[in-house]
């Protein structure tokens, strides 16, 4: 019996060509959990309500301020897939677009 993970099941294949997509839900996930949370203090009196006439858009600034360090220490192992995923996708384009140019400063 091999000791080797088998990579052709599509439990093993899906994590990595999925991961911009699961990192953007987590991400979404996280900050509709921020927003609840500061929904539910701004109604309880333990952050200011409001800025002015601006109530919801207060509310999504504050959950966005408070959602993004969260987001940067807990998802840390779906951002570093998602990059290895998207990593060789861009190593093409700048390849690509440096043969372009090179090709334009020939003329």
């Amino acid at each position: 019996m091999s000791s080797t993970p088998d990579t052709t099941t599509p439990a093993a294949t899906a994590r990595p060509r999925h991961a911009a997509l699961r990192y953007s839900l987590l991400r979404l996930a996280v900050f509709a959990a921020c927003f609840v949370v500061v929904a539910i203090l701004a109604s309880a009196g333990v952050v200011p309500e409001s800025l002015g006439a601006a109530n919801p858009l207060w509310l999504v600034l504050v959950a966005l301020v408070v959602s993004a360090p969260i987001s940067f220490i807990v998802l840390r192992g779906q951002r570093d897939a998602m990059s290895q995923q998207v990593a060789p996708h861009v190593e093409r384009a700048m390849t690509r677009l440096n043969a372009n140019r090179s090709m334009e400063d020939g003329d």
